[in-house]
Parts: C-alpha cells; structure tokens; sequence
C-alpha cells in the first residue's frame, strides 16, 4: 500500500516537534566573506531543535581535508542519536587545526548548555571563507540569541542564516497523508558555488568519485536509525550527489536528518514496510528539490541543464560519463553562449572512465521532461538538423542534453548549469582583503 504525499510549508519546522531561529551575530562582516554574501539580511547563526532525542541520519563530504564541524559529526553520528543543528554561514572553520576542532566543539556544548541538552546530540556546521579562526565571542552570543528566539515559525530564518553566495533560500516540506495521522519532512538548504557534492555516511571515499551545501533535514515519523540512514543514503545519492555546478568539492558539505517519532507511526524496523517505501519517494523528493534549487542558484549561471546518460555499459559508467560532460569548462562555457557545440560534448564522454564508441553515440537536445528530442548528432555522426534551430534549443534557459552511448542498458543523470562570466568575475578573488582566505 503506498501513501501519497504533498508539498506543504513550513520546511523544518513543518514535522511536529521541532523550532528553529536565524540570527545576525556579525560573523559574515569580520573579513571573511564578501559580495553576494553581503546582500543578504545579514543573519548568519541559525539553530534547529527538536523536543526529545531523535534518531539521527547523516551523510558528508569525501573531501580528504574535511572542515572542524565535519569531524565534529563524524564522530557523534556513530551513535545514532541527536537532538540540534546549529550552523553559522561566513566563516567554514576549515582548515584551522586543533583550534578550530575545540571552537567546533564549543559550538555544540554552548548550544546544548542554552537548551538544556546533552552536547554529543548537537551537530555543528559552518559555511564560509576557509582558513580563518571561528569569531567564537560572536558564535557564542549568536547561539544565546537564536535560543531564545526559537519558534514554530522560525524555519525561514534559519534558512536565511546558513546562506553564503546564494541569492535566495532553500526550503521544501511535504506531508505523508494517513488514515493514522499524517507525516511530514521539511528540509533548508544552501549552496550555489563550490558544489560538486559526493557525501557518504561515514565520509569514506567511494572506489569512484562523482560547495559548499548544506542540507538540513526533519521529520515526525517513528524509525529504527539503521533505517533512516538508509533512507537518506539512497535520497542523497539520487539528489545531492547527481548535481554539480563548477566540479569543486567542498571541505564542510553535510546532510543531517533528525527524526524525532512525534508522528505517532508504529515505529518502522523493516524496509519491506509500505511506509517505509513511501517515507522513501517523499524525502527522495525533498532532497531533489533542494538540490536542484542549488544548481539554478549556481554562481552566476543563466541555464538549467539535465544531463541524461543511456545505453552505457552499466548505471556506474552512466554517472561517469554524465558528470564528465557535466563538469567539462568548455561544454559550460559552450551552453552559455548558446552553441551546440557537439565535439565538446563527445570529447568529455571520450576521457570519462565510461566505455564510449564515438560512432555510436548519439546526442539530442529537448525541452525539460519533454518527449521530443532534436537530434544534433547520431551514430556519431551530425544530423540534418540546422545549426539555427540547434541553436534554439541550447539557447533556453532550461534544457535536457540526452546523450545515448548505445552500448548497453545503464542510465544516469546529472544536473548542472552553465559557466558564464558573471561567475569568473565572482570567484576571481578579493585581494584587496587579506583576511579573505579560502573558500
């Protein structure tokens, strides 16, 4: 038996039991961020809690140099249980030794003292400039503000709070409709540059590699931890982990779920459960909408473009190839200024790890989850069809690339967007402020 699920509002705060807040503590303005980051409302300190313990879920970044924060849940996260997030934007605490572990540790055990909670059921996060000290009398003060500003209501400021280099917030909830009671997951997220996420549970590297995000998760069902780390395993692979906006890797990505059982469900313990299939498709479905909001949000880009790889060997050849002409500059830079640039296109296939016939691929392009496709190459080899109307497809602002390999029966998707020059000039540095490390 499936249950249908729908979008609501409210995103973390939407699941019975918990709050949140965003605050301004002046981080953003102590020399570590700058431009886009500085349109913003200036709240960067945001705390998300729930009510009682819950079950915990996590996934992070397989970058080898992993931000304070990350180590930081790396190691409460083995036991399965916790209860707050709190999460600063414009500074990464990365890259800043054993300090920077203890301001990390700080974080959690001043957020659990102002709550009146356990300090190993906080998980810390941090976004920003890297290689900077955390400004800690300022996080300290921003954590006693956001706690007493905690609220039902509270879900857009956090969301507010964790932005850096985005141009809006992220945020998504959906409700599980059942004769028992609904259930609901609300989710905020960030991220717009640096994103090229691979996260995993424990934050080993996988045998093959596909900004910072952060991606902050709640909801009220009742769920055994094995379970829900499962769940959000499959969620993020099949979301954040299929995105890229400029194929950097950040130091501090992380997704945290906390589940806290409010929605009074007899508790889920096997993954045959039709609930648990259900609680599946709609947190699938949370993630993806925040992570294609990333990628429409990426630094300066102008286009939405879903990669979409058939006919590989196998679904791992499929992803490798997906994300080779995902992340290729030059097919960006070709998107941007609206030409259909095949060779680019099969170039990037060509030193992907996917096996590739240059002969047998074919490319087409479509408007998005569009059934027609207009084909710029097949068999490997260019089509009838004229440049100016190639053109024309390239030059919407969303579109789908379909790449078959016609190789076998493997398929994979990547999002991304474009490069464009907006984003160069953006990313070029500040080297009017030295205090501007990293990041």
């Amino acid at each position: 038996m499936a249950f249908s699920f729908r979008s609501i509002p409210g995103s973390v705060t939407a699941p019975k039991g918990f709050q949140a807040a965003g605050v301004f503590c002046d981080v953003k303005r102590l020399g570590t961020q700058k431009g886009a980051e500085e349109q913003d409302t200036g709240l960067d300190l945001s705390i998300i809690v729930a009510d009682k313990p819950c079950a915990v879920a996590g996934m992070f970044t397989t970058n080898q140099v992993r931000a304070a924060p990350v180590q930081w849940c790396l190691q409460q996260i083995k036991q399965g249980k916790g209860q707050a997030v709190v999460a600063n934007s414009g500074n990464a605490n990365a890259c800043t030794g054993k300090r920077g572990i203890q301001d990390a540790k700080s974080m959690a055990t001043e957020t659990a003292r102002v709550l009146g909670i356990e300090t190993k059921h906080v998980f810390v996060a941090s976004t920003g400039r890297i290689g900077v000290p955390l400004p800690m009398a300022n996080i300290r003060k921003g954590i006693r503000l956001a706690a007493k500003s905690l609220a039902g209501n509270g879900a857009q400021a956090a969301a507010r709070a964790i932005l850096t280099s985005d141009t809006h917030p992220k945020e998504c909830a959906v409700e599980i409709s059942r004769k028992q009671g609904a259930i609901r997951i609300g989710g905020i997220a960030k991220g717009a540059g640096m994103i090229d996420p691979c996260l995993t549970p424990d934050g080993n590297r996988p045998r093959n590699l596909h900004a910072t995000m952060l991606c902050f998760l709640t909801a009220d069902i009742s769920m055994t931890q094995p379970l829900l780390q499962q769940a959000l395993t499959v969620a993020v692979n099949r979301s954040f982990n299929a995105v890229t906006v400029d194929g950097d890797m950040s130091t501090n990505d992380s997704v945290i779920l906390l589940a806290n059982g409010r929605a009074g469900n007899i508790p889920v313990r096997s993954a045959k459960s039709p609930l648990f299939s259900s609680f599946c498709e709609a947190l699938l479905h949370v993630c993806s909408e925040l992570a294609k909001s990333m990628v429409r949000d990426g630094e300066g880009a102008s286009k939405f473009v879903a990669v979409r790889v058939s006919g590989a060997k196998n679904d791992e050849e499929a992803a490798a190839a997906a994300r080779s002409v995902a992340n290729s500059l030059l097919v960006k830079t070709s998107w941007s200024g609206g030409d259909p640039n095949w060779g680019r296109i099969l170039s990037a296939l060509g030193y992907s790890s996917a096996l590739v016939d240059g002969e047998k691929v074919d490319v087409a392009y479509s408007a998005p989850e569009s059934g027609r496709r207009v084909h710029s190459l097949r068999n490997g080899k260019p089509s009838r069809v004229s440049f100016e109307k190639l053109c024309a497809e390239v030059a919407r602002d969303a579109f789908d690339l379909h790449i078959d390999l016609n190789l076998g029966a493997g398929a994979a998707s990547v999002h991304t967007c474009d490069l464009t020059e907006a984003c160069v000039r953006f990313n070029q540095g500040d080297i009017s402020n030295p205090a501007a490390l990293g990041g």
